[in-house]
């Protein structure tokens, strides 16, 4: 029997520990079991984190493919190597900004920090992304606006001492199932689940309250219970006064309660709840139901907002984003994405020479500010597109347009999977996954721990790290000097970068992640590690000009694209069970019929097949009478590749990050059988595990 390998599950942001078995014979993973020596879960685990860490259901890619008379097919590394810095450096001679590099919180630290370095310190191009602006880039803006940092003041120590959990726009219980587990446990135990939602989600129906506002009015509610907790004198005038600045500019534009309230379209019952649980020690979750909207960074702030007025920024209390891919809090502390590492802003000269000193590069090569997010990338019509364990013909809004925008230029795909993405490439470069691959992760609450190969790889395939570094060497050797770097030396380059800063990771090793399983940055010496942020001894301390926390002073403002006459429902998207990003790993290869939850008065159909038409694009649905779903509404998965056809590209502001949520939409219906849903033409090339 092959050993045991202790191992961190990639299926979600949570970071349980795992332990893999790999099979005796070939590839793959035989046994996945949790790890009841990881302090994260303690050994709990979910099915789906069993199941797909197992065995993903995604077609493998087994061999390198390389596009010749317009179709793909397969050829040696060198070839595929050859043709993929060929095609990028040509592009970079010509301009450096016509490159593109997209990355994901589905690759390691290690992966994601070499990538940031080639696409930043080796193109130099503004034009890379790390995925998290289309799910966590608002969460990112309203914490650094609010505290002056990034990620969650709050760990899952607080869960169990919160005395009320208040889950908004987030549906845990399908996206997050054992962080699920212990809101549930801590609830029954001492305190309620209050969820604010227009669907009646998963959660909602574990929880003792739901509250469901109009679809995208969540500002509008949050505002309605900071007025009523102002009005009814239930503010922490002392927390206020000693931590936080600009409440006063906040209560003179705060509206009318009962207008905010009949805005959201909830009840003064319902405004009233809120309040009361925000008087006791409580959380607010939050994730895409807020973050994926034109005011995402605004809506997070008034969440943030609502903790400072009641004094729940505290042990036990706080605004707790739900991350959205297993690996975007390593991605948007380590990956020069939205900041260079150790969250050192790039506006700032002194941080952009800290960088090219370390890298030994140009200062003036590296770019000034972090670039447009992926949407505004794609708009720039890029010539060269590297995507790393990421689909963006799926994943993008308006994904018809970023097809297009992908088909006209020179791609080179990086994946353990076919794609949408990979049927579009010129170049196809097969990468390890989860099981297969060294290195460390970064959950929801800040936790480093390690990931684990159990299996061998197969010779056509090979680690995400090893192929970044290959291709870097090659374009850029007098900034990548080793094509084929250890892990462990990477992540020391990148802690050694951290050092000082308001995200240190500088005191958590490899050798220390052997003893201790994992650890919580910030942790600048190797005894410290990380706990509730902001906070020491009764006293806080924000690294904001101030000194202090800040509110903010945002208010409702329409929806982009509101229902009309033609254009009568109103779409929206979210996670469904079996859902994996884009759901390459969990179909099989195939994407199915795309199922459209309405509510049975909505649905006023002879049978269950229909279009779901938007101004940008329609696909066929079969039909899924549900009265969990408000009437006028139309539910779709997020990660199915046809869904994005529908949505909006319309972006927040201040986080670039799209408008997925709410767009209006018509339902057709059908009376014949409705066709396949286009699946990307995909190649058939698989592999066994």
């Amino acid at each position: 029997m092959s050993d045991w390998v202790p191992t961190t599950c990639m299926r979600c942001a949570v970071g349980c520990g795992h332990m893999h078995q790999g099979t005796d014979i070939g590839y793959g993973i035989n046994i996945v079991r949790g790890d009841s020596a990881h302090p994260v879960n303690q050994g709990a685990a979910c099915a789906r984190g069993i199941r797909e860490s197992k065995n993903p259901n995604g077609k493998w890619l087994t061999r390198p493919l390389v596009r010749r008379d317009g179709e793909l097919q397969q050829t040696t590394w060198d070839v595929a190597l050859a043709r993929t810095v060929a095609g990028l450096r040509e592009v970079q001679n010509q301009d450096p900004d016509s490159v593109t590099v997209l990355g994901s919180g589905q690759q390691t630290n290690e992966a994601a920090y070499m990538l940031g370095k080639v696409a930043r310190g080796g193109f130099g191009t503004r034009n890379y992304d790390a995925n998290t602006t289309l799910c966590m880039a608002s969460a990112v803006t309203a914490y650094y606006q609010a505290f002056g940092s990034d990620a969650p003041p709050c760990t899952y120590a607080d869960i169990d001492t919160a005395e009320g959990h208040v889950v908004w726009g987030a549906n845990p219980a399908v996206a997050h199932p054992v962080l699920f587990r212990w809101i549930r446990r801590a609830a029954s135990e001492n305190g309620e689940i209050v969820v604010v939602d227009p669907v009646q989600s998963e959660t909602a129906e574990n929880a003792e309250h739901h509250i469901a506002p109009a679809p995208g009015k969540d500002l509008a509610l949050a505002r309605a219970v900071l007025a009523h907790i102002v009005e009814t004198g239930r503010v922490d005038t002392a927390f206020i006064e000693t931590a936080t600045t600009g409440f006063d500019a906040l209560c003179g534009v705060l509206p009318d309660v009962e207008t905010a309230a009949n805005d959201a379209d909830v009840t003064m019952a319902d405004v009233e709840l809120l309040a009361t649980t925000l008087d006791n020690r409580t959380l607010i979750y939050w994730g895409m139901g807020i973050n994926q909207h034109v005011q995402g960074t605004e809506t997070a702030r008034a969440l943030i907002d609502l903790t400072l007025a009641t004094g729940n920024l505290q042990p036990g209390g706080g605004p707790f984003s739900l991350t959205g891919q297993a690996n975007s809090m390593g991605t948007r502390i380590c990956s020069s994405k939205g900041t260079w590492p150790g969250q050192r802003a790039f506006e700032t000269l002194t941080h952009r020479r800290t960088i090219a000193d370390h890298w030994d590069i140009p200062v003036d090569r590296l770019p000034t500010d972090p670039g447009p997010g992926p949407v505004g990338i794609l708009e720039t019509n890029p010539d060269a597109v590297w995507t790393v364990a990421t689909n963006p013909v799926a994943g993008m809004p308006d994904a018809d347009t970023a097809r297009k925008a992908l088909e006209d230029a020179f791609v080179v795909a990086q994946d353990a999977f076919h794609t949408e993405t990979t049927a579009v490439a010129d170049v196809v470069l097969p990468a390890a996954t989860w099981g297969e691959s060294e290195g460390t992760t970064t959950n929801m609450e800040r936790t480093i721990s390690r990931v684990r190969a159990a299996t061998d790889l197969p010779s056509g395939v090979r680690p995400d790290l090893d192929l970044i570094a290959t291709v870097g060497a090659r374009l850029f050797p007098e900034l990548i000097t080793d094509p084929s770097p250890d892990p462990s030396a990477v992540f020391d380059e990148f802690t050694a970068l951290t050092e000082g800063t308001v995200a240190d990771c500088s005191g958590i090793t490899y050798e220390r992640l052997e003893k201790e399983h994992a650890v919580r940055w910030p942790a600048p010496d190797e005894q410290s590690a990380g706990g509730y942020r902001y906070y020491d001894d009764g006293s806080w301390s924000f690294p904001t000009t101030s000194g202090n926390a800040h509110f903010s002073t945002n208010r409702q403002r329409p929806l982009p694209e509101p229902t009309d006459d033609e254009y009568s429902l109103m779409l929206t998207t979210a996670r469904e069970a079996d859902g994996y990003n884009t759901g390459v790993r969990s179909r099989g290869g195939t994407s199915g019929k795309l199922v459209a939850r309405i509510h049975p008065d909505t649905a006023a159909l002879d049978n269950d097949r229909a279009i779901v038409a938007s101004r940008r694009g329609s696909v066929p649905v079969r039909v899924d009478r549900d009265e969990s779903v408000p009437r006028g509404m139309v539910w779709l998965p997020i990660h199915h590749p046809a869904t994005n056809r529908l949505t909006l590209s319309d972006r927040d502001p201040q986080s670039n990050e799209p408008h997925f949520k709410q767009c209006a939409v018509q339902l057709i219906a059908l009376e014949a059988e409705v066709p396949p849903t286009n699946d990307g033409n995909r190649s058939s090339i698989g592999r066994e595990h």
